[in-house]
């Protein structure tokens, strides 16, 4: 079984009885794994995805700006807010994209060329149901040493701020910025191969 299969199925299995039934209503979730740029991009080309927002995630109102928040002392993390619809997608398999394509959850308060606690991997749930999910996900990743190194990844608690127009959609509007080539587009990649059934393109 390939890595990528393993930790697919880990996940759905911590979904276990307590994944709430699909609603019709959109959902939320709140999830950080590095450079906010890379993590909308993915998520905006899942379907069943309504609404990809950059923003920070865990620090105060007062504090939610990047020039405060890169500072690393405010207690952010960058993140991003998706907009779901849970008859097209769960939020167990938004976690599977999460954990295989997003980002790295075994770097700890770093991704790729970013260091510094703003740049860690965090789930913030948006009610009991996510968190329990993303609790036991967790544990399972790491007691079925589904990666290399530990799972890095904390349940976290906070509110979400929207970040700076220009950080929205970042992706999409600078294809060619080196930044975007080196650590955005390959993500993108690997979610079609790896995820074609939820590839939006």
């Amino acid at each position: 079984m390939s890595s990528l299969a393993k930790i697919a199925l880990v996940v759905a299995a911590s979904a276990g009885a307590t994944a709430a039934s699909p609603k019709p209503a959109a959902q939320t979730a709140v999830l950080a794994g590095g450079c906010f740029w890379g993590m909308e991009a993915v998520f905006e080309h899942v379907k069943g995805v309504e609404d990809v927002i950059s923003g920070y995630a865990g620090g105060s109102a007062a504090d939610a700006r990047y020039e405060r928040v890169s500072g690393e002392g405010t207690g952010h993390a960058e993140a991003v807010r998706i907009v779901f619809d849970p008859a097209r997608i769960s939020y167990a398999n938004l976690l599977k994209i999460y954990f295989i394509v997003a980002h790295d959850p075994t770097q700890m308060n770093r991704q790729g060329p970013d260091s510094g606690p703003s740049y860690r991997s965090a789930i913030f749930p948006q009610d009991a149901g996510q968190r329990a999910l993303a609790t036991r996900a967790i544990a399972e990743l790491d007691k079925a040493h589904a990666f290399r190194r530990p799972v890095a990844t904390k349940v976290e608690s906070g509110r979400f701020y929207p970040a700076e127009a220009y950080h929205q959609d970042y992706v999409e509007k600078h294809p060619d910025a080196g930044y975007v080539v080196v650590n955005d587009l390959p993500k993108l990649a690997h979610l079609k191969r790896a995820f074609p059934r939820w590839w939006r393109g």
